[in-house]
């Protein structure tokens, strides 16, 4: 079993996450191929995300490939969350979360007085409407009150949610303003064949742990929302066919896939800056390795929202936000001596580097 220090084991999930080291993706779907899926419930977030793992791109570079169709594709996937995803492993993934987050949903579908007829109706009416090119939620809406439902509050989000699950609607182009739109799945989405039942859980850990490991069954069960019962079997049989190497962090034992995975990545001062939502740090389930206790509450201040970071070689440094005029603004974490050594010693030329990109890719 390796045995990994701290700074190895964050540098090797870093590396694994396309946020540390050489691995910056020259294209939208080449990050995507890599970590399989970027957090999405803030759509500026989720473009941030992709030019934290990728070279040279814009935010209109993201938008465009979310409007162009089928290459990028924005959906409810892991944990019923928002997710961009390679548009052909939006059907294997839809196929595999979707009967899971249907029957969650049932107990909120009775709460708003959605009940068989209802639910019928709402997909008809979104099936019919779409027909007629991409449309907006409010727009859905308005087709819906005008068929006689009580589209009102969370009701028009949960029909569009459910006919997005059931594979009749996906997100499509979004518009000048902002708007996300939606359109027939069979229009959008391309018709490639995927894994299946046991094949797609086995897929969906083996992408998991090239991009998240060093990992655990507990992190995939959690990240993929699926459970540890329904995960346990896809483990073993990967764990028993070789293709894992295990190791163990600060005494936590956990797995990296044996191919394609380098003996292990040194620290070299790789600055990042990760925006709120990151992959990097939902995907465990005990986060101490990439943040320190003492931070915990600066990047998770509460009512679910996760924090902007700045992160060196994997650990959280820092935290920031946007600027409509600077940009960037930095509040970088103070060490035991009191000082911040990111944002004044050897990582201040990369951290200046970063601030500049970011305000490149927004063109601010």
């Amino acid at each position: 079993m390796r045995e990994l220090g701290p700074a190895e084991g964050r540098a090797l999930r870093a590396w694994a996450q396309g946020v540390g080291g050489e691995r910056r993706a020259a294209s939208v779907t080449e990050v995507l191929e890599r970590c399989l899926a970027v957090q999405a419930q803030d759509v500026r977030a989720a473009a941030l995300g992709i030019r934290a793992r990728g070279h040279g791109l814009t935010e209109a570079d993201v938008r465009r490939a979310l409007g162009a169709g089928p290459g990028v594709v924005r959906g409810w996937f892991m944990r019923g969350t928002l997710y961009l995803v390679s548009a052909r492993d939006a059907g294997w993934l839809r196929e595999l979360l979707a009967p899971l987050l249907l029957r969650r949903s049932e107990r909120r579908y009775r709460e708003l007085g959605l009940g068989t007829a209802e639910l019928d109706l709402g997909e008809r009416v979104i099936a019919e409407a779409l027909a007629d090119g991409p449309l907006t939620r409010d727009e859905l809406a308005a087709r819906m009150t005008g068929a006689g439902l009580h589209a009102v509050g969370q009701v028009p989000f949960h029909l569009v949610r459910r006919s997005a699950l059931l594979g009749t609607a996906c997100f499509g182009p979004v518009r000048e303003d902002g708007s996300a739109t939606y359109v027939l799945a069979a229009d959008w989405l391309p018709d490639a064949a995927g894994p299946r039942g046991a094949d797609a859980v086995r897929e969906l850990l083996r992408r998991y742990l090239t991009a998240h490991g060093p990992a655990t069954v507990a992190d995939f069960a959690t990240w993929s929302g699926l459970g540890l019962p329904a995960v346990r079997a896809a483990w073993k049989e990967l764990l028993g066919a070789g293709l894992t190497e295990p190791c163990r962090v600060e005494g936590q034992d956990g797995y990296v896939l044996a191919a394609g995975i380098p003996s292990g990545p040194e620290p070299v001062g790789d600055v990042r800056l990760l925006p709120a939502y990151d992959n990097y740090l939902v995907g465990f389930t005990d986060r101490r390795l990439s943040v320190e206790p003492e931070h915990t509450r600066r990047v998770w201040p509460g009512g679910g929202q996760i924090s902007p970071t700045v992160v060196v070689d994997g650990l959280v440094r820092g935290v920031w936000r946007r600027d409509r005029t600077r940009g960037v603004d930095l509040e970088m974490f103070h060490g035991a001596d009191g000082r911040t050594p990111d944002a004044d010693g050897p990582h201040a030329r990369a951290l200046d580097a970063e601030v500049r990109d970011v305000a490149r890719f927004l063109a601010v």
